[in-house]
């Protein structure tokens, strides 16, 4: 479980060019862990922490110094790594960054690490464009926990529709995917597989997440007001985005409300899934749906399924999109007469795959119906959460499946 697959891509798609690698992701998802094995594999490395006095002041004073190693490169001619993390904080940082990276003496490696999406800090001042390439990272997956390389979308296809007989759930599986929805994704609550323990855990990791991150962002002074609305959205997870409903509740202003919704999605606590509207009548144009990403914060089964539902395809899109294998991107459908379908995967803006979430129906959705013929989208899956279910459900030239969720997550990334 260590050996996070998104460390081959970092090494093979931006070190392997040239670039310095960015990766961003939810505060404790083990974007540490996963300098730590790149830097396992580095005959010289260095690690450097933005919350670290000595580091702040020699990033001020003479950041040459951070990537000055001395010597020839490493075992195999590889270059050494510096791995900075949380220097998004820091005035300035892009410029001194690309400064450093632009004169160094040494050929280094870089990999930057931050808790908040890098991209927010790309308003104004020095542009690191042609200079790096990003990635996100994610909790664990049933996916990632099953296999150590990810399929390609061609082959995550394959695995689903490839064969035509009934196959069983591994048991194995079954469990995986029962412990992701009692103990959710992130790395420490899911290895310590503690009911008691990931409730503290979530509470610690929320507390910090708005009085730490948030408060370095924004320099918002009442925060109070915000752990009141992270209060609030978890019993909203899988519903339409109502920033009226919360102004009502937290008796704030609609833009109060807005902006910091917008903080929480930058710091990785929430992600909003937006209605596709090509080509579909009479179709909804701006309500986006929330999803928190740490699923295991939802109280009422349904929607915590379909959460977690929502967080492995976000992950998948997320992994094909930053590993080079088209633009993807996650929608959901629903039309004026409240007809809807959960999720619908674009590849490179054409429906490519949509998805259903069931906690128990096993009865096809007439959803599907309704939408895919305006779609011209060939695959669509419901998923549920009982074990050994495997049905063929064909729909004039598409071709679809009633599955078990623990098959159907298994072969995503």
């Amino acid at each position: 479980m260590e050996d996070r697959y998104l460390r081959a891509s970092i090494e093979r798609i931006a070190f392997g060019n040239g670039k310095m690698a960015f990766v961003s992701g939810p505060r404790q998802a083990g974007k540490t862990t996963v300098g730590r094995l790149l830097m396992a594999e580095r005959a010289r490395s260095r690690y450097a922490n933005w919350d670290d006095v000595e580091f702040r002041r020699l990033w001020v004073k003479s950041p040459r110094q951070i990537a000055s190693f001395d010597g020839e490169a490493g075992a195999g001619g590889s270059p050494p790594l510096l791995v900075l993390d949380e220097i998004h904080k820091a005035r300035g940082w892009k410029r001194t960054l690309k400064g450093l990276f632009d004169t160094l003496v040494t050929p280094c490696d870089i990999l930057v690490t931050g808790s908040a999406r890098l991209d927010i800090y790309k308003r104004g001042g020095e542009s690191l464009l042609g200079r790096q390439i990003a990635f996100r990272l994610h909790p664990f997956s049933l996916g990632e926990l099953e296999r150590l390389e990810p399929l390609s979308p061609d082959d995550a296809l394959d695995g689903l529709f490839g064969e035509g007989r009934r196959r069983a759930t591994p048991s194995k599986r079954q469990d995986v995917l029962l412990s992701l929805l009692l103990h959710g994704g992130f790395p420490e609550p899911f290895l310590k597989q503690s009911e008691r323990f990931s409730r503290i855990w979530r509470r610690g990791r929320t507390e910090k997440l708005v009085r730490e991150d948030l408060r370095d962002l924004s320099r918002i002074p009442d925060l109070s007001r915000i752990e009141m609305l992270t209060a609030l959205l978890p019993e909203r997870a899988g519903s339409t985005l109502s920033i009226q409903s919360l102004r009502e509740d937290l008796e704030v202003s609609f833009d109060s409300v807005k902006r910091w919704i917008g903080y929480l999605k930058e710091l990785f606590y929430l992600f909003e899934v937006k209605p596709y509207t090509r080509s579909i009548p009479r179709t909804l144009k701006r309500e986006g749906k929330l999803y928190l990403w740490d699923w295991s914060e939802v109280e009422a089964p349904g929607p915590r399924f379909e959460n977690l539902v929502a967080g492995h395809l976000l992950k998948a899109i997320h992994f094909w999109t930053d590993t080079g294998e088209g633009t993807f991107e996650l929608h959901y459908l629903r039309d004026k007469d409240k007809r809807e379908v959960d999720f619908l995967i674009t590849r490179d803006r054409k429906p490519w795959l949509a998805v259903e979430a069931k906690l128990a129906d096993r009865a096809l959705s007439p959803a599907f119906g309704a939408f895919l013929p305006h779609l011209g989208c060939k695959r669509f899956v419901q998923v549920v959460k009982e074990p050994n279910v495997r049905t063929e459900a064909p729909m004039g030239e598409a071709r679809g499946l009633v599955m078990s969720a623990a098959d159907f997550l298994s072969v995503l990334p």
